[in-house]
């Protein structure tokens, strides 16, 4: 579990953005090339990366002399902001233009705060963590409301200053690059250009990924290469629920579908937060899944919900958890045979 996370921690492997960078994409300049010719250079340069990937990566990398595959991600995801779909609300606004969707995000992404974070789990910490203000969701009971609903706050998220930060962390003991919220979503196209910047000195550097997994498939396929692990949340076993606490249809379908995608091609930490109430319809539902779809994957089992934000206005989660739904909730995954951490 987390082999190849922990091979980057001791340099026996480099992080997967090194690797896309490494990987040549025969493109001299983006600019010249379309959309579709972009995605076209992206599968081939996807192909090659494939094939880094099983060979021994003990050898030197450098960048290629052209653009490379991490170059032709980071245009993509700038050319998607004029259609925006980086979650799968897919508003499709100009972003570019001054247009907002859903999450009320600017072209310019703003960051609340960036540490290292103490609080994540075990294998993570020294987590350096930088927030990124807005979210593809309302949940009624977020916790950090303050940062998701007010995607005007905070500092503006320059990358070449973010990808310096980021290399300075290392120094301070940081394990990894934690990207999250709010949701990293609607900030793809910093994240990857950070990432980008942050090259050479990061290659050992894993970057992971913190979302809600309503990711648009456009945005996982640029995320491919790039992020070493998915620590995602599965919140909602079905799409009532997610509809009505956090204000998205086709819940079940995306996010189980990205989980599986990035259990293909990476390494993901799940977290389930347990709601009060919710055991059956969610919490049973979602370790079932687990246990039929991705066995072995690393499923934290959470117990730290608090009534924040607008829960007080829905009665029947307006509490912490009891001891019983907690057992309940631990007996059921050790029924299934799933490793909880």
């Amino acid at each position: 579990m987390l082999d190849r996370y922990l091979s980057i921690l001791k340099k026996k492997s480099y992080a997967l953005h090194w690797l896309s960078a490494s990987v040549g994409s025969g493109l001299e300049n983006v600019s010249h090339f379309s959309e579709e010719e972009l995605w076209e250079a992206h599968r081939e340069g996807m192909m090659r990366l494939e094939r880094l990937k099983k060979s021994s990566t003990e050898e030197k990398l450098e960048e290629p002399g052209g653009l490379s595959l991490l170059d032709v991600k980071v245009e993509l995801s700038k050319r998607m902001l004029s259609s925006c779909r980086f979650c799968e609300r897919r508003c499709g606004v100009d972003r570019t233009a001054g247009e907002k969707g859903y999450c009320k995000v600017a072209a310019v992404s703003r960051y609340s705060s960036d540490f290292l974070h103490m609080g994540e789990e075990i294998e993570l910490v020294p987590s350096h963590t930088i927030f990124f203000s807005g979210c593809t969701f309302h949940c009624v009971y977020c916790q950090n409301w303050d940062i998701a609903m007010h995607p005007e706050s905070g500092r503006i998220a320059e990358p070449s200053m973010l990808s310096a930060v980021l290399i300075e962390g290392m120094s301070q003991g940081s394990r990894n690059a934690n990207f999250v919220g709010g949701n990293p979503d609607p900030n793809l196209h910093t994240i990857l250009e950070t990432v980008k910047l942050a090259g050479y000195h990061a290659r050992f550097l894993p970057m992971v990924w913190n979302s809600n997994m309503f990711t648009s498939l456009e945005a996982m396929d640029l995320l491919d290469g790039v992020m070493d692990i998915y620590l995602g949340d599965f919140r909602y076993g079905n799409d009532e629920c997610a509809n009505k606490y956090s204000d998205v249809q086709g819940y079940f379908e995306v996010v189980s579908r990205n989980f599986m995608l990035a259990y293909e091609r990476a390494e993901v930490m799940l977290r389930h937060l347990v709601i009060p109430n919710h055991l059956q319809c969610c919490t049973f539902p979602i370790m079932k899944w687990v246990k039929e779809n991705i066995p072995d994957v690393y499923f934290n089992l959470m117990f730290q919900y608090r009534p924040e934000y607008k829960a007080p206005l829905f009665p029947e989660i307006d509490r912490r958890l009891t001891s019983e739904e907690i057992r309940a909730a631990v007996e059921m995954g050790k029924e299934l045979g799933i490793r909880m951490m």
